[in-house]
C-alpha cells in the first residue's frame, strides 16, 4: 500500500530506511562531505520544515506493516529521494512509488539527480541523462529527465 506521509512517526520510519540504504549503497561512493550533506538533507526536522512548508512531498510503500520504500517529490517536479530496502529490491516498489507520484503531481516532465547507484533504475522508468555526472557538495549525482509527453503518457 502507497500513501502520503503524514504524521511524525512516520516520517522518523521512512527516514529511517532512508539512511539505512543510502549507507549501504551509495555512501560508500562518497566523500565524507557528500555523506555529511545528505544526512543533513534527510535529517527530521528539515525535512518535517520542507513538508510543513508544502516544499516537499513524500510518499511510503508499506508491506509487512512497515514502510519498506520512500519516493520524495520537491514541488513540483523534482524527484529529491527514491529509496527501497535491499530485501524488497526488484519487487516493483520503485517504480509503484514512482508512478503514484508522477500520476499525483500532474507536471509533463519531472526531474531526478540520479546517484550513480541509482542511475539504471531511473532508465528503466524512462529517463535520459540530461547531462554528465556532477558533484555538488561531495554529492554525486546525474541529472536527469522525464518527459510525460515523450513517454505517450499524456
Amino acid at each position: 500500500m502507497i500513501k502520503v506521509l503524514t504524521t511524525d512517526h512516520e516520517l522518523k520510519e521512512a527516514l529511517a530506511v532512508v539512511w539505512q540504504v543510502f549507507t549501504q549503497f551509495e555512501a560508500p561512493e562518497y566523500s565524507i562531505e557528500g555523506v555529511q550533506e545528505f544526512k543533513e538533507y534527510v535529517a527530521f526536522d528539515a525535512m518535517q520544515q520542507r513538508i510543513k512548508a508544502k516544499e516537499l512531498k513524500l510518499w511510503g510503500y508499506h508491506q509487512d506493516e512497515k514502510i519498506v520504500g520512500v519516493i520524495g517529490v520537491r514541488l513540483p517536479a523534482h524527484i529529491s529521494l527514491l529509496f527501497v530496502e535491499s530485501a524488497y529490491h526488484r519487487q516493483g516498489i520503485a517504480r509503484k512509488l514512482y508512478q503514484t507520484a508522477l500520476s499525483t503531481i500532474g507536471e509533463p516532465a519531472i526531474t531526478v539527480n540520479s546517484s550513480p547507484y541509482a542511475l539504471s533504475v531511473y532508465q528503466r522508468l524512462g529517463f535520459e541523462e540530461t547531462s554528465e555526472e556532477q558533484v555538488v557538495n561531495g554529492i554525486r549525482f546525474i541529472p536527469m529527465k522525464y518527459s510525460v509527453k515523450k513517454q505517450g503518457l499524456e
